[in-house]
């Protein structure tokens, strides 16, 4: 491109003030992206003004037709024009943006929508009368008197009709409706003591509706997320309860076999707002990088509660965006808040591993009519029945091998009878939440017996995350061991990267990797975790710092040892194949009764599936 083909003119132009219209409609662009987007504005001053029941409708996707309506305390007559003019609102005095409460507060998004589109408001005050006024296009009517019942109606018509370049830019109306229904889904999570409802007029179907929740906080909070996420969700989720240094989070994350192929199910709030941060988004990622594959991705619905003049919220028009005085307490947070209330979770396993279990099996004929058949005996019934039943020798110890080899697995007989198991496999599985071992199938999956049901138990798996655990906690206990460089390597940074990768030696010095300025804005790396053998420092050096620039913190260097220790444990676990003494399938299972994070394996994956006698007994036909 050469200077005469831009769109400059050859003498210089008189600075001018543009219009009020042309004002609002370059502020359109920021604000109002998108039917979505001007949703958004209009629910959350609905919440603002105390609605306690927001009904939102629509057609063709928003583009034709939004119409908001609330029960909230509406706008009196003489604050109708002003309500259209920029940076006019209700929510602070303008004497401090630091200290804010509302959702809005910036005074943009009506007179925004008014410069793109065709704007009616209707409102009506408690024990007053009920005005209304249009705009179009920029151009504010004269208040006129309506009927209405009160709070307040914003209509919007031919959204973008002033700039219908915008037009060529929004996508189908399915599209459309998808990003309306995301945005009133996270409001409705972050406001749980309000009901609210999304029509499409076009087909007259009602395709969100949730009503108040009223209550405890959590209760609400978890009522709201059962309705909106899934009973599942609901089911999986672990409470998160957490605070330091004054900013406390709160709400609830779903167990790692619980996991998403997409980052789908992640909301996150700062004091009610719902927000996508980076920062933020990283430390929940990272609070699940030990449990999660890289193509998995958590489910968690997460409060973050601070001083408001702890965070800006005035970073983006759309105020999406925040940011933390101190990001590292807030990151920090997250990342300790959700790992103890993982660890916390024990071997526990979602119950969405059981219910595919059940998904997977099918009777070989379906079932007639329900037959009749005697109650279930008891426990102790069935152990006298057994005694009875069994052969007079004993076989010996362990699982013994069939005679025949044509069997792909042992049996054990019933303990009371056989006496193989010894104290470490109690004969009642009662209090023993994986149950006794009962056989051992394919020479990889145990099965085993419990109170009311069954589990079977992925042998490898399990025992790679027991040996993963363990390998952790050592490294924990004596520390991460470093090798000396027998000749430093110099790796040569901005001053920028220099200064960032300083400000975080001390902790990567507790990770093995140390190194001190070199003159300029080098660094000379001295000694490397040991685990790593023989690294390139300075690819490890750029990718640390990659990420620091991108979130303000580092786990690639954690991550890459527990990936070590990760491999260390696949080679050192059970493998397929071997068959196991009775006495060691116990073990197994008492120890993964111990050991947190034991329900899912080092990649995410479940380790064991639980079937209850009634899912059993509904297979064949028998409930």
């Amino acid at each position: 491109m050469t200077l005469q083909d831009r769109n400059i003119s050859p003498s210089r132009r008189a600075i001018r003030q543009l219009d009020e219209t042309a004002s609002n409609r370059i502020a359109a662009g920021e604000v109002v992206e998108r039917p979505a987007s001007a949703i958004k504005e209009l629910v959350e001053n609905a919440l603002d003004a105390g609605a306690t029941r927001i009904g939102v409708e629509i057609a063709d996707g928003g583009k034709t037709l939004i119409r908001v309506t609330d029960d909230g305390h509406g706008i009196p007559r003489e604050e109708l024009k002003l309500a259209l003019s920029r940076h006019a609102t209700s929510k602070i005095d303008g004497t401090d943006l630091l200290n804010i409460h509302s959702f809005g507060f910036r005074g943009e998004a009506l007179p925004s929508i008014g410069a793109v589109a065709r704007l009616r408001i209707a409102s009506r005050v408690s024990e007053g009368e009920a005005w209304e006024l249009n705009v179009n296009g920029g151009k504010l009517g004269e208040v006129a008197p309506c009927s209405l019942r009160g709070g307040t109606v914003v209509e919007v018509r031919d959204l973008f009709h002033a700039t219908p370049a915008r037009l060529k830019f929004l996508r189908s109306d399915r599209a459309e409706n998808q990003a309306i229904s995301d945005v009133l889904k996270r409001l409705a999570l972050a406001a749980p003591d309000v009901a609210f409802t999304l029509t499409d007029t076009g087909t007259g179907k009602t395709t969100f509706k949730v009503e108040r929740h009223q209550g405890d906080l959590i209760d609400a909070h978890l009522a709201r997320m059962e309705a909106i996420l899934g009973r599942d969700f609901a089911t999986n989720a672990l409470v998160i309860d957490a605070e330091r240094e004054g900013i406390t989070l709160t709400g609830f994350a779903a167990l790692p076999t619980y996991s998403r192929g997409a980052a789908v199910a992640q909301f996150l709030f700062v004091n009610g707002r719902p927000v996508r941060d980076k920062v933020l988004l990283g430390a929940l990622r990272a609070a699940y990088s030990d449990f999660l594959s890289r193509d998995r991705h958590p489910a968690a619905c997460l409060f973050l509660t601070c001083d408001p003049e702890r965070v800006d919220v005035n970073v983006h028009p759309a105020k999406t965006e925040v940011r933390f005085r101190e990001p590292g307490i807030a990151r920090g947070l997250i990342v300790s808040g959700l790992r103890h209330a993982l660890a916390g979770a024990g071997h526990r396993a979602s119950t969405t591993v059981s219910d595919a279990t059940l998904g997977a099996l099918r009777p070989a004929t379906a079932p007639g009519a329900p037959i009749y058949q005697m109650d279930r005996p008891s426990l102790g019934a069935r152990s006298a029945s057994y005694r009875m039943q069994a052969p007079d020798h004993q076989p010996a110890p362990g699982f013994a091998e069939l005679q025949n080899g044509d069997w792909s697995s042992a049996r054990m007989e019933e303990p009371e009878a056989t006496g193989v198991l010894d104290e470490t496999a109690p004969a009642d599985p009662a209090d023993l939440p994986l149950g006794v071992a009962r056989a051992q199938l394919h020479e990889n999956y145990i099965l085993a017996q419990t109170t009311d049901g069954m589990v079977l138990v992925d042998a490898h798996a399990a025992h790679e995350r027991l040996v993963y655990e363990r390998l952790k906690r050592q490294m924990a206990e004596r520390g991460v061991v470093s090798q000396a460089l027998l000749i430093p390597d110099i790796v040569e940074l901005s001053p920028e990267d220099a200064a960032r990768l300083m400000a975080a030696a001390d902790d990567l010095a507790q990770l093995g990797l140390r190194f001190e300025p070199f003159g300029g804005a080098s660094v000379a790396v001295q000694e490397v975790p040991a685990l790593l053998g023989q690294p390139d420092a300075r690819a490890l050096i750029a990718d640390i710092l990659d990420e620091l620039a991108d979130t303000g913190a580092t786990t690639a260097l954690a991550e890459r040892l527990d990936a070590i220790l990760s491999r260390i444990a696949c080679h050192g676990s059970v493998r397929t194949g071997r068959r196991m003494q009775a006495a060691e399938m116990n073990a197994l299972l008492r120890e993964m009764e111990a050991t947190p994070h034991s329900g899912q394996c080092n990649h995410g994956r479940p380790t064991y599936v639980e079937l209850k006698m009634t899912d059993i007994e509904r297979l064949f036909g028998r409930s």
